[in-house]
């Protein structure tokens, strides 16, 4: 399985694998000693296509080593937008699936496998060239189908760790104009919420301490609850945080349009909520923003923000920022800077803009030139690396509540997270993985922490001891 992309496709990824498991598929560690390869695409990101046909033809090398007995399937966004040119430039591919149709991957394998065999079959007979392969046989299914993929979706068997992903909502109903989500993922659909919290309970006791709930707008959650009514996000947090041995919660991507009263409470009266939110603004610019489509003002993000700290003092934000996009002027950028100023972004994703095929800012006058995007994002980094080298000193001779999660690189060593997503290194044995415990934080190492573990008692999270002080 390649994996490329958001957290919605790490996602994905883990619950195809779920509905490959009852076929007799199993994980391995390359492409050369697997029967299928399978990736799963985004399509966000400038050249996404380029990479997946440069993807398919190191495996369409295999493919022919293996003399065609080798399933190969592409998934994700890029699948679902261009699924008849792939089979139409890479006919050696088998199967192409949209990201609202892998709960349907088992009958797709078991057509391609009954395909390869009937093939095998007409060329040992010697009906079929040698190495032939006949063009247009791949299977391609990019519906958005009626049926929800979740209620298909076995009981996940697995925990790849003491932290999980989740998805509770997919699809976009904004029209962002440098976007595709809409159009690859469809409109907004959220999960029920008894099959959330089943899911949620199911990996808690497969050893999840930390879930993070996924949407491309999560807090846009509108999901059936157990008394009839549409439940919001701040609702299912709560309903969550009361999972027994689940010690925190995250969720991403959020849309300030739908970053409502209830849910900016919740940070506040819910331990398990981390203290780091994804919250993307893309631009400081009034007028950017309404080209963007993005359906909020800079000062509305900057009282969402208001609010967000008055309730979590202790709260750290991270954005998306897009530099360059159509129009964009040297004013536009500037106030971009100041946004950032006044907010502080410990992280952030920075991109310059890239027409999306399909999407309206694609074909807006003012096209940025690449020398002044590059510019652009070259100041913009350098004002959020300032800031993320202040909010790690800043955490050096604090104690941090860390979750741990795996041994380090050195002996002797173990990494967990902060509640701001840092990795911390301490020195201690095996048995702290899955354990939140108290670090002294003596260093800061740009992108990690390191420091010591405190002495017992394990920290009580319905303490408010446990909150860090702004």
């Amino acid at each position: 399985m390649r994996t490329y992309g958001c957290q919605m496709n790490v996602y994905d990824s883990a619950r195809m694998a779920d509905v490959l498991g009852p076929l007799g598929y199993a994980a391995v560690d390359t492409p050369e000693a697997a029967d299928m390869v399978l990736i799963n695409t985004c399509h966000i990101r400038e050249h996404a296509s380029a990479k997946t046909f440069s993807e398919l033809g190191r495996l369409k090398q295999i493919k022919q080593q293996k003399d065609g007995d080798y399933i190969i399937a592409v998934a994700g966004c890029v699948a679902q937008a261009e699924g008849e040119e792939i089979l139409a430039r890479a006919p050696y591919v088998d199967i192409v699936l949209g990201p609202q149709t892998y709960h349907r991957l088992p009958e797709m394998v078991a057509r391609a496998e009954r395909g390869a065999a009937q093939k095998k079959l007409r060329a040992d007979i010697g009906l079929n060239k040698p190495a032939a392969r006949i063009a247009g046989m791949g299977i391609l299914d990019t519906d958005f189908p009626v049926e929800a993929k979740f209620d298909f979706l076995p009981a996940p068997t697995d925990a790849q760790g003491v932290t999980a992903f989740l998805s509770i909502q997919e699809g976009c109903d904004k029209f962002c104009t440098f976007c595709v989500v809409p159009y690859t993922r469809g409109a907004e659909y959220s999960r029920p919420v008894q099959q959330i919290v089943t899911e949620a309970e199911q990996l808690v006791a497969l050893g999840v301490r930390e879930l993070t709930l996924l949407g491309q707008n999560v807090n846009a959650y509108h999901g059936d609850g157990p008394d009839g009514d549409a439940w919001t996000l701040a609702q299912l947090a709560y309903r969550l945080a009361a999972i027994p041995g689940l010690e925190r919660l995250r969720y991403t991507t959020s849309h300030p349009r739908d970053m409502d009263d209830a849910l900016i409470a919740a940070h506040g009266d819910l331990p398990q909520l981390m203290p780091f939110l994804h919250l993307p603004v893309q631009s400081g610019s009034d007028t950017i923003l309404a080209a963007m489509n993005r359906q909020h003002s800079a000062d509305h993000y900057r009282r969402i923000i208001d609010k967000l700290r008055a309730a979590r003092p202790d709260l750290c934000l991270s954005t998306d920022l897009i530099v360059g996009f159509p129009g964009e002027s040297d004013a536009d950028f500037a106030a971009t800077m100041q946004l950032v100023r006044d907010v502080t972004f410990p992280a952030a994703f920075s991109f310059k803009y890239s027409g999306r095929p399909g999407t309206p800012a694609a074909t807006m006058a003012g096209q940025v030139p690449e020398d002044v995007k590059d510019a652009r994002l070259a100041e913009l980094n350098a004002l959020l690396l300032e800031q993320l080298t202040a909010f790690n000193r800043s955490l050096v001779g604090q104690t941090v509540p860390v979750l741990f999660e795996k041994a380090g690189r050195h002996a002797g060593q173990m990494v967990g997270r902060s509640p701001y997503l840092q990795p911390v290194h301490v020195l201690g044995e095996a048995d702290l993985i899955g354990r939140v415990r108290l670090v002294d934080i003596e260093q800061d190492h740009s992108f990690s922490l390191s420091g010591r573990l405190v002495a017992e008692p394990v920290p009580d999270l319905s303490s408010p001891a446990m909150r860090m002080t702004a």
